[in-house]
C-alpha cells in the first residue's frame, strides 16, 4: 500500500477529511522549499503537492504562473525538485508528496529515468496535467511499478466515459477541478461540485480531492462536506508572495493551520483505533 493510500485509509478510520496544500518547488527560494514543506506537514497537511516549475503552465492562473517564473529564475527544474523531495525525506518519512506539473520536463528526462529518480527521491504520486489518461496507461503502469501513484484530473466537463477511463488508471486519489478555468479563480459553485462528486465516486475506487477556487476557511469547509479532501494552492502562494521573507514559513504555517481547523470543524477527529 502506498503512503497516499495509507494516509487516506487512516483519514477514513478517523472520520477525517484530507488537506492537500500546494506550493511550487523553488518559490520563493530553493532554500525555503523544504522548510515550507515541513511547515505544511506540521500544520496538518495530509499530502503535499509540490509544483515542478515549467515555463508554460497552461492550467494555472497568474498567481501560480508567477511562482513558476520565480522558481525558474532561481534555477529550479525537475532535477532540483527531486533533490528537494529527497532532502525533505531525510526528516519526514511519512507525509506523502505528489509532484504536480507538465509532461515536457518528464519527456526531456525520459520516462524510465524519471520513474527511477522519482522513486529514489521518495515521491509518492505524480499528477501530470497534460498526460491524458487515454494515452498514458503505460506511464501509469510504470509509476505503479515503482510504488508511485499516477493521479489524474477530472473537470466539470468530464463525460461519464472519461470518468470511467480515468478511474481505471488512477490510484492514490482523483483531483476534481471544481470549475471551468485556471487555478486561483474565485467562482466556486459548491452545489455544482456536490452534484458531480457522487457520480465520480460511483465509478472510482479511490478518494476524490477537490481544488481550484478554494480561497479560505469557508470555502474549504464547504468542500470538506462533500469531498474526501480539500486542495488549496493559489491562496498559499499569495501568502508566500506577500509575507516578509523572514516570516514566510511561519505565515504559511498559520494560514494552513487555520484551514486545517476549519476542515476539522466539519469532520471532528476521532481517536485512532
Amino acid at each position: 500500500m502506498s503512503r497516499i493510500a495509507q494516509r487516506f485509509a487512516e483519514l477514513a478510520r478517523r472520520g477525517r477529511k484530507g488537506l492537500i496544500p500546494y506550493i511550487a518547488a523553488g518559490d520563493p527560494t530553493p532554500e525555503l522549499t523544504v522548510p515550507l514543506m515541513r511547515a505544511l506537514a506540521e500544520a496538518g497537511a495530509d499530502v503535499i503537492e509540490l509544483g515542478v516549475p515549467f515555463s508554460d503552465p497552461m492550467a494555472d492562473g497568474p498567481v501560480i504562473q508567477r511562482a513558476a517564473e520565480r522558481a525558474i529564475r532561481n534555477g529550479v527544474g525537475l532535477k532540483r525538485t527531486l533533490a528537494l523531495v529527497a532532502e525533505f525525506r531525510r526528516s519526514d518519512a511519512t507525509t506523502p508528496v505528489v509532484l504536480m506539473g507538465y509532461a515536457n520536463p518528464i519527456e526531456h528526462m525520459g520516462r524510465a529515468e524519471f520513474a527511477r529518480a522519482a522513486s529514489a527521491a521518495g515521491v509518492d504520486g505524480v499528477l501530470v496535467v497534460d498526460y491524458p489518461p487515454e494515452e498514458c496507461e503505460e506511464f501509469a503502469q510504470a509509476m505503479r511499478a515503482v510504488q508511485i501513484d499516477p493521479i489524474f484530473l477530472l473537470a466539470p466537463t468530464s463525460t461519464d466515459d472519461r470518468i470511467e477511463r480515468v478511474a481505471r488508471v488512477a490510484s492514490g486519489y482523483l483531483y476534481y477541478v471544481s470549475l471551468k478555468g485556471v487555478t486561483g479563480a474565485g467562482h466556486l459553485d459548491v452545489a455544482a461540485v456536490g452534484a458531480r462528486i457522487p457520480v465520480i465516486k460511483s465509478r472510482a475506487q479511490v478518494p476524490v480531492g477537490v481544488g481550484f477556487g478554494i480561497r479560505d476557511a469557508k470555502s474549504a469547509q464547504a468542500i470538506a462536506r462533500i469531498a474526501d479532501a480539500v486542495v488549496i494552492g493559489s491562496r498559499i502562494i499569495e501568502e508566500i508572495e506577500s509575507a516578509p521573507r523572514e516570516r514566510v514559513v511561519e505565515a504559511v504555517r498559520e494560514l494552513v493551520s487555520g484551514i486545517r481547523r476549519a476542515i476539522d470543524e466539519v469532520s471532528p477527529v476521532k481517536e485512532a483505533a
